[in-house]
């Protein structure tokens, strides 16, 4: 008999848990005719949240133009369109052969690292972080070294962690600004601090800015998010975005990144990551059509992020709803669609995040994700999807006061 088939052992140490055993879990549940409400994932469309017409029309009306490959790097006019956006954003220096476009900003993380990592190499990643990152550094053979974001600041990250876990092995610095999962938009003052880490170590800067759009304005009345590529023009920093999350277009599947700052230093590299590029012959043409009208019509989404919107209403609402259920804790979060509450562990004694969350799914048929799932060192987070209407968003909250309530110590 012959030997079962087994997976690569380089997948043993890979998690993404936003798509793992849980929503395993759920569909057996909504399989045995059960609905589940699942607030696990940032997928607009799925609550009626859609892509603007300009953005869909760019598509549909260049159809016929997008039946063979185009160049490995993207179409002309939507590098254009990219290069021209970020050279109005104060970024120096990017003209369209500098752009690369990708199949959503998954696949461009994926392709970064890969043309980056031998084993043993290191990266600084956020904690918590963005779980492809972890996961697409482990799979590229590297280890990823996360640096501690402090959630009594805001969730800003700590610099002086940072500098503590350079070693010769590092590589490159993530950051994810506004930052999934906690809705932290970082200060310039934080960045510039960053930023200067890098420059010290000569690290290569990775800057997941998909939700650079998606802002909430806090008591001040006034939140920015700054740009690391305009901040750092003596840095080689590769910018990633798309319209998965500013224009609600997740299935579009249409990504870009902007590379900046000095890349005759990083030549080598971005050989490598033209190769990886070739290999996959190109990215889905008919989504890079969308990209030009997307970026020609960037606040499209400010009418749901502005007091009244509707975003702006369910984030506040279920934070009200969050913050009253006894011994849970949530930072504000200033951008991106998520929030990421904390449990007390005076209140609520749990050892197993995991656990509670899938325990959760089968008592309440609520899906949510665990705080370690981002790779957070302590079992006391989890993060909710604040992108359903305010009555979802109720009886979630319903069910997860009542389901805690049966929890407490």
């Amino acid at each position: 008999m012959s030997s079962a088939v087994r997976q690569a052992d380089r997948l043993r140490t890979v998690r993404y848990d936003i798509r793992g055993p849980l929503l395993r879990r759920a569909r057996e549940i909504e399989a045995a005719g059960h609905e589940v409400i699942k607030l696990n994932i940032g997928n607009p469309a799925a609550w009626g949240l859609h892509a603007p017409d300009g953005v869909v029309r760019g598509l549909v009306e260049h159809i016929n133009d997008a039946e063979g490959y185009s160049d490995a790097r993207g179409i002309l006019t939507a590098r254009e369109a990219v290069s021209d956006y970020y050279t109005g954003r104060g970024v120096i220096g990017v003209g369209p052969d500098h752009v690369m476009l990708g199949n959503g900003v998954s696949e461009l993380i994926v392709m970064t690292l890969q043309a980056l990592l031998d084993p043993g190499d290191q990266v600084l990643v956020p904690s918590p972080d963005y779980p492809l990152w972890t996961g697409a550094v482990r799979l590229s053979g590297g280890t990823a070294v996360h640096y501690r974001c402090d959630e009594e600041d805001g969730w800003q990250p700590d610099v002086a962690d940072v500098a503590a876990k350079v070693t010769p092995a590092t590589k490159a610095l993530v950051l994810i600004n506004p930052n999934n999962p906690t809705g932290a938009v970082y200060s310039r003052e934080t960045l510039l601090a960053l930023l200067d880490v890098a420059r010290q170590h000569g690290l290569l800067v990775l800057a997941d800015e998909i939700y650079d759009h998606i802002l909430f304005a806090g008591d001040d009345g006034t939140v920015v998010h700054e740009h690391a590529a305009a901040l750092a023009p003596d840095l080689v920093v590769l910018t990633l975005c798309g319209l998965s999350k500013n224009h609600r277009a997740a299935g579009f599947r249409s990504a870009w990144l902007a590379i900046s700052g000095p890349r005759e230093r990083a030549s080598d590299y971005l050989d490598g990551l033209e190769l990886l590029a070739n290999m996959r012959m190109c990215p889905n043409v008919p989504a890079q059509h969308a990209v030009a009208s997307a970026l020609a019509d960037r606040a499209s989404i400010d009418p749901l992020l502005a007091p009244g919107g509707r975003l702006r209403e369910q984030r506040d609402h279920a934070l009200r709803r969050l913050r009253a259920i006894p011994g849970v804790s949530c930072v504000e979060p200033r951008g991106a669609l998520y929030l990421f509450a904390k449990l007390d562990r005076e209140v609520y004694p749990v050892d197993d995040d995991e656990a509670l969350v899938m325990d959760l799914l089968n008592a309440e048929h609520l899906l949510v994700t665990h705080g370690t799932g981002f790779n957070l060192p302590t079992p006391d987070h989890l993060r909710m999807v604040f992108l359903a209407p305010v009555d979802v968003l109720d009886d979630a909250a319903d069910r997860l006061e009542r389901f805690l309530a049966g929890r407490r110590r």
